[in-house]
């Protein structure tokens, strides 16, 4: 027993020194890494495992730190084994002793560095617009930007919507990282590769080359092209080497066109462009394209009151006058023949390469009507025809397309006398006339309505001869007299002075229209159609005579008779 106990003691002791060993190690292990590790910093470490809910990793510390998979998920990109990773030290040891760390921290850490460092230095940085926010937009740069609306562009953008899900690069104008703001200008950055491109441009820019520009703006003598920093004017006039009634009917805002440098001032920078330079001038092979008596087609592409102007080819257009576009048609305005889009035949009359100007015919595509017209109507033959149009002289009508003749109003009855053509006839009517005359050099033919009707005053001479009598009826009272219809289209004339033996001062006194009369004919004037009646006359004709009374009756009838004839006379 005795012996025993000194030996324990001695394995007691030894024990109580190993024991107390080990704890200054460790305390010398955690004064060690105390001085490395600090909570609060993003330290490099490894990783060690990936499971399905978490990230282990290795940071040289007594333990290792679990990170939650979803940090990594956000990022959208899962590390491997083995792989170094930057983290965020939260805490040294958690309530079960494990060390606490974090990527989003880290990763946000180190996006505040780098805004901070593009800040300082002028850097741009890069983000996406995530939406659109009062004043401008939002950007994410790793950290929530704003990007006001004055500083997206070089020029005002009135859609921003339209911005959302694009990648910019932009300046850091303005940070406070304690509040996490951060103000942003793409503008900036526009400005500085526009001054950029604009010195590049400016060295090799020279009259005669050919450059690539984007059409910036556009104006009512021309648009404005974006060289790369520099702007060209393309003005209206070198655009096409045909008529352009404005710009946007070539060019829209956005388009990358190809032009020639006509003239570039170098003190001011002012760059003249041209666009139809590229292509040779159409009209210094006019003269052989569309040599006079070609027949060609074209589109109408304007008109005028004097004629159609007449797209032959890009950049050359010809001239048709009224008087070129009908052989038939008094054409007082082209569009009522043709409208602007209409394709035409024409045929070339004249070309003038100096002036640059063509002179073109529509009628001389068809035979002329009026060189034959001679051979097809001749005076004195009947002809079918529609009536086209009424005028206060007469009208016109259709004998076969593009060929009108006139209807006189003189030339439509015998005996009536016609106010206006549409008392007789109506647009559209189909009826028979007579060639009266045919003038081919002045394109005129005279009509009569008339002339197919035998004229009633060729017989009236023998119908109604002097001395007659004849019965009709008062149609019309005027100041000297009254009309009398003998039958449809013959009136004769009631003078007020062949009314009665005494004095009559109004022809109403007496008669009245729509009395029934009979009458004397007095006078017969074919030629002048007017026929004289006398009720005066017809008194005289009819009185019976007186009985015999002897000598001295005989001779008072006789005087009395001579009497009457005197007052008639006088």
């Amino acid at each position: 027993m005795k012996t025993d106990e000194p030996k324990n003691s001695l394995g007691a002791l030894r024990k109580e020194g190993h024991d107390a060993a080990e704890e200054r190690m460790e305390d010398w292990f955690h004064e060690g890494t105390s001085s490395e590790f600090e909570e609060g910093e993003v330290v490099r470490g490894r990783v060690v495992q990936v499971t399905s809910t978490e990230v282990l990793v290795d940071v040289g510390y007594k333990s290792e730190g679990a990170i939650p998979i979803e940090e990594f998920h956000r990022h959208g990109k899962l590390p491997r084994v083995g792989e170094e990773i930057e983290v965020y030290l939260e805490a040294k040891e958690d309530s079960e002793g494990l060390i606490v760390l974090s990527k989003d921290k880290a990763d946000k850490i180190k996006v505040w560095d780098a805004i901070m460092q593009a800040h300082e230095k002028g850097l741009p940085v890069e983000g996406r617009i995530v939406e659109v926010v009062k004043g401008g937009v939002a950007v994410d740069v790793g950290v929530k930007a704003f990007l006001p609306g004055s500083q997206v562009d070089l020029r005002p953008v009135k859609n921003l919507a339209a911005m959302v899900g694009q990648t910019i690069r932009a300046k850091v104008i303005k940070v406070n990282r304690r509040r996490g703001n951060v103000v942003l200008s793409r503008r900036a950055v526009l400005e500085e590769e526009r001054e950029e491109k604009k010195k590049h441009t400016l060295e090799v820019l020279s009259e005669g080359m050919v450059l690539t520009g984007t059409v910036k703006n556009i104006t009512d003598y021309g648009a404005f092209i974006d060289l790369g920093g520099i702007d060209g004017l393309l003005h209206v006039t070198d655009m096409s080497w045909g008529r352009v009634g404005h710009p946007s009917e070539i060019f829209q805002v956005g388009d990358q066109i190809e032009v020639v440098v006509l003239h570039f001032d170098r003190e001011t920078g002012r760059v003249s462009l041209g666009y139809k330079q590229k292509s040779s001038d159409p009209w210094e092979r006019v003269e052989q394209t569309f040599a006079p008596g070609t027949k060609t087609r074209g589109r109408v592409v304007s008109l005028t009151n004097y004629g159609a102007f007449i797209e032959l080819e890009p950049g050359v257009e010809g001239l048709v006058h009224v008087s070129e576009m009908s052989w038939t048609r008094r054409v007082r305005h082209p569009s009522k023949l043709v409208n602007v889009g209409d394709e035409v035949d024409v045929i070339v009359l004249d070309v003038n390469r100096a002036a640059k100007r063509i002179s073109l015919g529509m009628k001389q595509v068809e035979p002329d009507p009026w060189a034959t017209i001679e051979e097809r109507y001749r005076p004195g033959t009947r002809v079918a025809g529609k009536v086209r149009n009424l005028t206060d002289f007469g009208a016109f009508i259709e004998l076969e397309p593009g060929v009108d003749g006139l209807l006189h109003i003189s030339d439509m009855s015998w005996t009536r006398s016609v106010g206006h053509p549409s008392e007789i006839l109506k647009k559209g009517q189909e009826i028979e006339t007579q060639i009266l005359n045919i003038d081919k050099e002045n394109k005129r033919i005279s009509l009569g309505l008339k002339q197919i009707q035998p004229d009633p005053w060729a017989t009236v001479a023998q119908r109604y001869p002097m001395g007659s009598r004849v019965t009709g009826k008062v149609v019309r009272l005027t100041d000297f007299g009254a009309f009398i219809e003998l039958e449809p289209g013959v009136d004769g004339l009631l003078h007020v002075s062949q009314m009665s033996n005494r004095p009559i001062a109004r022809p109403d006194e007496l008669v009245s229209v729509g009395d029934e009369l009979t009458l004397l004919v007095i006078r017969v004037d074919p030629n002048e159609r007017r026929i004289g009646l006398s009720l005066k006359e017809l008194a005289h004709a009819i009185e019976p005579p007186r009985p015999e009374e002897g000598p001295r009756g005989r001779r008072g009838k006789r005087g009395k008779q001579r009497d009457d004839f005197d007052d008639d006379e006088e």
